[in-house]
């Protein structure tokens, strides 16, 4: 099980590089829609990036896992309601619907096992 944590927490932090990086013209569109201003896309980018990259830094030291993933987690609730707010097809709500379920899966898997 420790190593499918592993793998969702890959996952979650390659999801954050290839939308926040190197799809970053879509985030600028899409925050438009959602009527946010940047200096919000601004932070959420930097505070997705550095979720990141300490749930990447969890591989090799656990007790940074819990927090990033329950932040990472919010953020994701968050970006459904904006899916929401602007009326976007389903389709749309998929990829933050996954990394939400990843980041609650890894939030949950690193909490029982520091209760072990």
């Amino acid at each position: 099980m420790h190593k499918l944590a592993i793998c969702a927490q890959i996952i979650i932090a390659l999801s954050i590089v290839l939308v926040w990086v190197l799809r970053f013209p879509n985030v600028v569109k899409e925050f438009h829609e959602y009527g946010l201003p940047d200096w919000l896309r601004t932070v959420v980018g930097d505070t997705k990036i550095a979720l990141a990259t300490l749930l990447v830094a969890g591989i090799w030291y656990p007790a940074l896992v819990v927090v990033p993933a329950i932040l990472m987690a919010l953020l994701m609730v968050c970006a459904q309601l904006a899916h929401i707010k602007v009326h976007h097809p389903w389709q749309k709500y998929v990829p933050s619907l996954g990394l939400l379920v990843l980041s609650i899966f890894v939030a949950t898997f690193y909490l029982r096992l520091h209760q072990a």
